[in-house]
C-alpha cells in the first residue's frame, strides 16, 4: 500500500509523536519533560530542554557532542510552551522554540531570555487545503473553518496572512487543534483548511492529499530562538557553557546544509518520518536555517507578534520583547535579516 493511501489513523502516530518546536500544546507527560540521558564529561551540567528529533539529534549527527568539557542532561517537551514553562521553573537551562511561545511566555511574566537565533525560510510554514478544494486564494477563507494549533508560530502566519488578505480573525472559524487532531479534521472534511507548519506540511503534501493555499513568505519573520533562563547566564561557568552550546548548534546548522540527506536520514530514524517526508522538510525548511544575531531588527520583528496578539486580546498585555533578549552571543553573527539558505527552486 503506498503511503499517501494510508488511512488518518495511520498518520497519527508521527504526527503526535512530532509535536514541535512552533507548538502550542500541553506537554503530555505533565510534571516535567522526559529525560533522554546525558553526554559529556565534567562537573558542570547544563540542562537542556529538547523535542523530539530536535537539537540533541542534530548536534549528535554532525558530531558535535563529542569531547564535550561539560555535561549536557537533556530533557524532551513535547513543545515549546512546556519547555519554556521548565526555564521559567529553573528546571531547565535552556531550549530552542520557534518564532512565537516566546512571546507568550514573556506575556505571562515569565524568567526567560532569549539568547540565540536563527533564520530559515518560511515555505513550512502554510495554509493548506484539500487538493479538491474550490479555494484558491486566501481571500476566499472568509467564512470558512480553519484549523489552528493556539500560540504557535502557524497561529501568527495565519492571522498575518488573514490580515494581508483584507480579512480579520472574526471573518472566519478557528478551531484550535493540535497537530493530530488538527489532521484528523483536515482528512474528514471537518475543517476548510489547516494552518501549520514543517515537518507537517511535508507530510500532509504527501499523505493527506493536501495542497498550499498560501506560504509564509513574505509574511512571517521566519525566526527560531534560543531561550536561556536567567540565573543560568548570571553563573559564570553556566555561561559559558551556554556560549559554547551555541557555537556548536550554529557549526551543526552548516553541517545540515551541506548533508540534507544524512541528517534526513537521521531525522526520519529519531522521529518516524517517512525518509521522503523528512528530506522534503529538510529541504523547504529545516535545512535553510543560518545562525543570525538577536539584533533590533529581530526584536522589532518580534514586537509586530506582540502587539497582533495584544490587539486581538490573545494575550494579557502588550510589553517590551526586547526586556526579554539578552545579546551578549550575538558576536560577529550576521543582521536577522539575512537571507535563509536555499536548495534551489524547487524548495
Amino acid at each position: 500500500m503506498r503511503a499517501r493511501h494510508l488511512a488518518p489513523a495511520a498518520l497519527l502516530l508521527p504526527f503526535a509523536l512530532l509535536l514541535a518546536a512552533c507548538g502550542g500544546a500541553p506537554r503530555a507527560e505533565g510534571g516535567g519533560g522526559t529525560g533522554s540521558g546525558t553526554d559529556g564529561k565534567g562537573s558542570l551540567t547544563l540542562n537542556v530542554g529538547d523535542q523530539k528529533g530536535g537539537s540533541e539529534a542534530l548536534l549528535r549527527a554532525a558530531g558535535e557532542l563529542d569531547d564535550l568539557p561539560y555535561r549536557i542532561k537533556w530533557s524532551t517537551f513535547t513543545s515549546g510552551p512546556p519547555l519554556l514553562e521548565a526555564i521559567n521553573a529553573g528546571a531547565v537551562d535552556v531550549g530552542a522554540v520557534g518564532n512565537t511561545p516566546p512571546v507568550f511566555a514573556a506575556a505571562a511574566k515569565s524568567k526567560i531570555k532569549v539568547i540565540a537565533g536563527s533564520h530559515s525560510r518560511s515555505d513550512g510554514e502554510t495554509i493548506l487545503v484539500k487538493k479538491g478544494s474550490p479555494l484558491k486564494r486566501p481571500t476566499q477563507l472568509k467564512g470558512k473553518s480553519i484549523a489552528v494549533a493556539q500560540g504557535s508560530s502557524a497561529h501568527y502566519q495565519l492571522i498575518a496572512s488573514l490580515k494581508k488578505a483584507g480579512l480579520t480573525p472574526k471573518d472566519v472559524t478557528l478551531n484550535y487543534l493540535q497537530p493530530a487532531d488538527a489532521l484528523a479534521a483536515f482528512t474528514r472534511g471537518k475543517v476548510a483548511a489547516w494552518a501549520v507548519w514543517d515537518p507537517y506540511t511535508s507530510q500532509a503534501l504527501d499523505q493527506a492529499d493536501a495542497r498550499v493555499l498560501t506560504t509564509g513568505q513574505g509574511v512571517v519573520n521566519g525566526l527560531s530562538f534560543q531561550v536561556a533562563a536567567p540565573a543560568a547566564l548570571d553563573d559564570k561557568k553556566k555561561s559559558a557553557a551556554l556560549r559554547d552550546y551555541t557555537e556548536r548548534l550554529r557549526r551543526a546548522q552548516d553541517w545540515v546544509f551541506k548533508h540534507p540527506d544524512a541528517w534526513a536520514e537521521a531525522w526520519a530514524k529519531e522521529t518516524g518520518l517517512p525518509d521522503k517526508v523528512a528530506l522534503d522538510a529538510v529541504k523547504r525548511t529545516r535545512g535553510t536555517a543560518v545562525a543570525v544575531a538577536v539584533d533590533k531588527a529581530a526584536v522589532a520583528s518580534e514586537q509586530r507578534i506582540v502587539d497582533a496578539f495584544a490587539a486581538l486580546k490573545l494575550i494579557p498585555r502588550s510589553f517590551d520583547f526586547g526586556a526579554f533578549v539578552d545579546p551578549r552571543f550575538n558576536g560577529d553573527l550576521p543582521p536577522s535579516g539575512t537571507a535563509p539558505r536555499t536548495y534551489g527552486k524547487d524548495h
